[in-house]
């Protein structure tokens, strides 16, 4: 996995928590009582908030990103999904971690993409790294939106605030692989994702 690097980034989230805390700031969507850590966007059948605001949604801008309209998720909704649990070795200190979250098949129902739909996700990290999976694969990889990293929950600056990871150690398209090689399709810091239709 090639390493990604913070550049820009910092001012990009600078801009999303200066505008989240503005008196000028988006009227919050219905169902999200805290910041939104999670965007679904694109072909989804279920919508809470408008379009991008470029003045407000800085980040998502600069990665290009562009929707009328987009379903988003705050913490306590991740949290009120079923989580799952595994114990992937990661690549940072070849050492087993525990992860927890709810399979990226449950956070996509909540936007009304069904299980098999025939589509294919971009995921998007803050830093602007990103992965094109089909859903097919992040069913058999059993994928899920971790959390948690052994117990605690996942930070921003650290592989959070949600972090789009496989079991790689159980896979056979990556056990094999050498530890450094078997996350390329995990963006960490995910924070959007959009849906096409394939």
């Amino acid at each position: 996995m090639n390493k990604r690097h913070f550049v820009a980034a910092g001012m990009g989230l600078a801009g999303l928590w200066t505008a989240a805390g503005s008196s000028h700031a988006a009227p919050k969507a219905k169902s999200v009582a805290d910041p939104a850590l999670l965007t679904i966007s694109g072909a989804i059948a279920k919508t809470n908030r408008g379009a991008l605001d470029p003045a407000i949604d800085q980040m998502m801008g600069k990665h290009g990103i562009q929707f009328a309209n987009a379903y988003a998720l705050d913490a306590a909704a991740l949290q009120r999904m079923p989580a799952v649990t595994i114990q992937p070795t990661l690549e940072y200190d070849s050492k087993p971690h525990t992860l927890k979250g709810p399979l990226l098949t449950t956070v996509l129902a909540a936007a009304g993409v069904a299980e098999g739909s025939p589509v294919q996700l971009v995921l998007r990290a803050v830093d602007g790294y990103n992965v094109t999976v089909s859903m097919a694969d992040v069913q058999a990889w059993r994928m899920i939106v971790a959390t948690h990293v052994d117990g605690q929950p996942m930070a921003l600056g650290g592989l959070g605030p949600q972090w789009a990871v496989y079991d790689a150690d159980k896979l056979p398209a990556f056990k094999d692989k050498p530890v450094k090689e078997r996350f390329g399709q995990c963006p960490w810091g995910l924070y959007h994702i959009e849906v096409k239709k394939a």
